[in-house]
């Protein structure tokens, strides 16, 4: 990671974790007020800038499956410097990310119990081998938001593809264990909205501390 920066009220006991790259945080602005129009519940959002997206936030090695880069196995390294933001027992701390950043997010919340919630928006769900990582634990947080573009599994990848029946099982796994899941089509592909679809996946999390 190559930085962090801070979003929100620094106050706030609700604390919104996301890795993110260039990319996302040219359009971070517009997913915060978005997230502001859609909950009335007060946050702060720490933004953790990855350089190497591939290799730091993936929980295991895999070959390429678009390009010639293929992952790493950085995530772990990653979660560490990540744990260091959220030692604030008094807070309450949710992680979440766009495409591998909402794998990660996934992943992160089967090592530790540090994140109450978890926004995985178009996650990269058909990483290699993801589900059956799932079916074989016990997630460590109480809620997650799922959702995933409408045409996303209409690419001629045929790894890439298999997201949305990855996405589905994903959800039958954390619904069958008891926990609080929603899993949301939004219309597009895997490029578009990404700041409203992040955004919405946040604001469902806060919104449900009032349950």
């Amino acid at each position: 990671m190559t930085g962090i920066f801070e979003y929100g009220d620094p106050d706030a006991s609700a604390v919104l974790v996301q890795p993110v790259d260039d990319h996302d945080l040219s359009f971070l602005d517009s997913e915060i007020n978005t997230i502001k129009n859609l909950t009335d519940v007060d946050f702060r959002l720490i933004a953790l800038k990855v350089s190497d997206w591939n290799r730091e936030l993936s929980p295991w090695k895999a070959p390429p499956v678009f390009g010639i880069d293929g992952f790493g196995d950085g995530a772990k390294a990653t979660l560490d410097e990540i744990l260091k933001t959220v030692r604030d027992q008094t807070k309450t701390h949710f992680i979440g990310g766009y495409s591998l950043a909402g794998l990660f997010a996934l992943w992160a919340a089967y090592q530790t119990d540090a994140f109450e919630g978890v926004a995985a928006a178009s996650p990269s769900m058909w990483f290699p081998g993801f589900t059956e990582y799932m079916e074989g634990r016990e997630i460590k947080s109480r809620a997650v938001y799922l959702s995933l573009g409408d045409k996303e599994p209409n690419t001629r990848n045929p790894v890439m593809a298999t997201v949305g029946e990855c996405i589905q099982k994903a959800y039958s796994i954390l619904a069958r264990r008891g926990i609080a899941c929603i899993l949301e089509w939004n219309e597009g592909n895997h490029f578009k909205d990404a700041d409203v679809r992040t955004a919405k996946a946040f604001a469902w999390l806060l919104n449900r501390r009032r349950i």
